[in-house]
């Protein structure tokens, strides 16, 4: 248990010329009028405000603050009464005592009317003391910190108001170590499950990244010092909640999330702030959008630092922030670095016109009655990126900015979700791609007929909504591609004349589908429409178990087919982790060996392969391009078009000609038109083996007299 003189050392620590009789007097008189009341711990209830009062310390507050940190519970759980507590240690003590004093015993109807009647509370008493959220953040951490001892539907409950209301407080108060130790007990609350494997994947590396940070520190304050500058580097794992964050908005796993690792570097001025970062970017690239610069523009809180995001050594993100020693006292004490009371002097007015937001909230509790409304409003400063909206039964659901009714349907139930045809807003009708605004009360419209398109991936926001509406997606495809796969394979078996009736209901095509390790027909179908399994693959087998001989083609049309085939089964080109499938060149982009490609899966007809650069395969759904690469011999070939605008010379087409000859490309087509003003236009389609030996045609077509343009097509 934390002592007195724990908190007096602490106090003269920062203050050596304080005077502690306040703290000391308020402690004697706490101790006197809590005796023999015991916590759920099984501890004397004076270890509460003992803890308050150290936590305080720690932010470095005055005595008066710390002395209201040892009475803040006097009045509401003892007989201590608020006139007693003015008369003993003076009305500015009394003031943030009262302040901070538990709601009062009014009856609310509901919960949202109690805790929105609490903040109330505490946002009239910080429109005369500050402090008085500084103790309230620190009676509730110390709270958070001893929750095990409670039930728990109260754990989760209290968990649940600490994460709505104080820990977005505290982050605006700029105090973020409060922030994080509060997010991350309410993680271990309200998803035990998650909070322990992220516990455990932070443990299994804790060694590994040790290590790594270590190394890291190292380097950067040796980069620094060769520039003379002289750096403080702090090296740390992300909070578990912020680690939380990610998973939720990223659908990961925790070994999934890469950048857990943040650094901190400390320099003497903003001018070594921005060559540090310099110095930085030189050893590390860094991601654009990661990119912060607090520095010039301050948070409302007046944080100031620059944040960015690098890719570390052996491909590790992490993040780096860069702040004088001025900015780090900041970001460490917060708002209490800006109000100051030692020794009885007040905040100047200066010093509160640099937090607009408390003002804001000071005019919410003038203008708005209702409590539920001013909660919202609340709410809505505290979360500028999330927004709240209602059921029709009164719940409220938080939703990020941005988030549409189909975000609000699969958050009732997925099949609220599935079969949502639209949605009334306050009791109007609204599209599906209306955002929600804080307040709004939504109701969701179904059919049985309606159910989610592709379209709704780009409208919906929450993580829950997207992954409902791929896995039907995912279904609906599978459910075509097995159609589609059967109606293949009953065409191929005619085709090959095999003695199988009713193919997809045969053992022999069971045993096919286990040999090439599905474990089902149906799965087997559905990669024969989905384009990953050549039905020729089946026949082959299917040949084999019936005994059949392939007809073997003699002669010149054998090598023809052997052409054909190979062109319309793409050899040459590797799908990354998969063989044997059917694969097609694009002819709106005809990509050539040497070029950056992309597949795209088409449904019956395996992959086809595009150009990169291609603005077909620009506006494709994601979901269906595969990575490939090339893996061609010096036998094959590929068509290219060209496009040759020329003067209108008499014998320049057997120019063109020869040279595309003479480079070994076969002319497979020509066009030729005259314009209006005497210009030629050829349009050629030829084989060449790859990229640079079309290139090679190109330059050479271009040094011919009388040439104007090569254009590939």
């Amino acid at each position: 248990m934390i002592r007195l003189n724990d908190i007096t050392k602490e106090i003269l620590s920062y203050h050596p010329k304080a005077d502690t009789t306040l703290v000391e007097k308020a402690y004697v008189y706490s101790a006197k009028v809590h005796q023999g009341q015991i916590r759920l711990s099984g501890e004397p209830y004076l270890s509460h405000p003992l803890e308050v009062a150290h936590i305080l310390a720690q932010m470095k507050m005055d005595v008066v603050c710390i002395a209201a940190g040892l009475l803040h519970d006097t009045i509401e759980d003892t007989k201590a009464t608020l006139e007693e507590i003015e008369t003993l240690f003076g009305p500015e003590t009394a003031r943030i005592v009262d302040g901070v004093t538990k709601i009062s015993k009014m009856q609310f109807s509901n919960r949202e009317q109690r805790q929105a009647e609490n903040i109330r509370k505490m946002i009239l008493a910080m429109s005369s003391d500050i402090r008085v959220i500084l103790v309230k953040l620190a009676d509730r951490l110390h709270n958070m910190s001893t929750l095990g001892y409670h039930p728990p539907e109260k754990q989760r409950l209290i968990a649940k108001e600490t994460l709505d209301i104080y820990a977005p407080l505290a982050g605006r108060m700029g105090i973020y170590w409060m922030k994080s130790r509060l997010e991350d007990l309410c993680l271990y609350y309200l998803e035990p499950a998650i909070y322990n494997r992220i516990k455990e994947e932070i443990a299994r590396k804790r060694g590994e990244r040790e290590k790594f940070i270590k190394e890291v520190r190292q380097t950067i304050a040796s980069k620094l010092e060769q520039h003379g500058i002289k750096a403080h580097v702090k090296g740390r794992h992300k909070h578990f909640y912020s680690i939380y964050k990610k998973m939720r908005e990223q659908n990961l796993a925790p070994n999934q999330v890469y950048d857990v690792v943040a650094f901190r570097v400390i320099v003497n001025s903003i001018k070594e702030c921005y060559e540090a970062l310099g110095h930085i970017h030189a050893m590390w690239k860094p991601i654009p959008q990661r990119f912060k610069d607090y520095i010039s523009l301050p948070k409302p809180n007046m944080y100031q630092s620059l944040h960015t995001t690098v890719v570390g050594p052996v491909g590790e993100i992490m993040e780096i922030q860069i702040r004088t020693w001025e900015m780090d006292a900041v970001a460490e004490q917060g708002i209490a670095a800006h109000w100051k009371y030692k020794e009885g002097v007040k905040a100047k007015e200066s010093d509160e016109e640099q937090f607009a937001w408390l003002r804001q909230l000071l005019e919410y509790h003038q203008s708005l009655k209702d409590p539920v409304e001013f909660l919202e409003s609340v709410r809505m400063d505290l979360f500028p990126n999330e927004v709240y909206v209602f059921t029709p039964k009164g719940e409220v659901k938080e939703f990020p900015k941005g988030a549409t009714p189909i975000d609000f349907a699969y958050s009732i139930h997925s099949e609220v979700g599935h079969h949502c045809m639209g949605a009334k807003v306050n009791g109007r009708m609204v599209s599906l791609k209306y955002q929600l605004k804080t307040g709004d009360m939504v109701e969701i419209i179904t059919s049985s007929k309606a159910h989610p398109s592709k379209d709704w991936l780009e409208l919906a926001k929450t993580p829950r909504a997207r992954n409902r509406i791929r896995q039907w997606i995912n279904r609906q495809e599978r459910q075509e591609s097995i159609a589609l796969g059967k109606a293949i394979l009953e065409r191929e078996v005619a085709e090959a004349k095999l003695d199988l009736p009713n193919p997809t209901k045969n053992e022999l095509l069971q045993e096919v589908a286990k040999e090439l390790s599905f474990h089902s027909v149906d799965d087997l179908l559905a990669q024969i429409g989905f384009g990953k399994i050549s039905p020729k693959q089946v026949i082959g087998r299917l040949r084999t178990r019936l005994g059949v001989k392939e007809e073997k083609v003699p002669g010149f049309v054998s090598k023809l087919v052997h052409k054909l085939k190979r062109r319309k089964e793409g050899h040459g080109i590797q799908v990354r982790g998969v063989g044997d499938m059917l694969v097609r060149f694009a002819n709106c982009c005809h990509p050539l060996p040497g070029e950056d490609v992309v597949g795209y899966i088409t449904r019956g007809r395996g992959i086809t392969v595009h150009h990169k650069g291609c603005k077909q395969i620009m506006s494709a759904d994601p979901d269906r391009l595969v990575e490939i690469s090339w893996n061609s011999s010096d036998e094959e070939v590929y068509l290219a078009k060209l496009r040759i605008t020329s003067l209108d010379r008499k014998g320049i087409l057997a120019d063109i000609s020869s040279i595309i000859a003479k480079r070994d490309a076969n002319i497979i087509q020509a066009e030729v038109t005259t314009t209006s003003d005497k210009k030629g236009i050829a349009l050629f389609t030829m084989e060449v083996k790859d990229y640079e030996h079309l290139h090679q045609i190109i330059d050479e077509l271009k040094k011919l007299k009388n040439i104007l343009l090569v254009e590939r097509l």
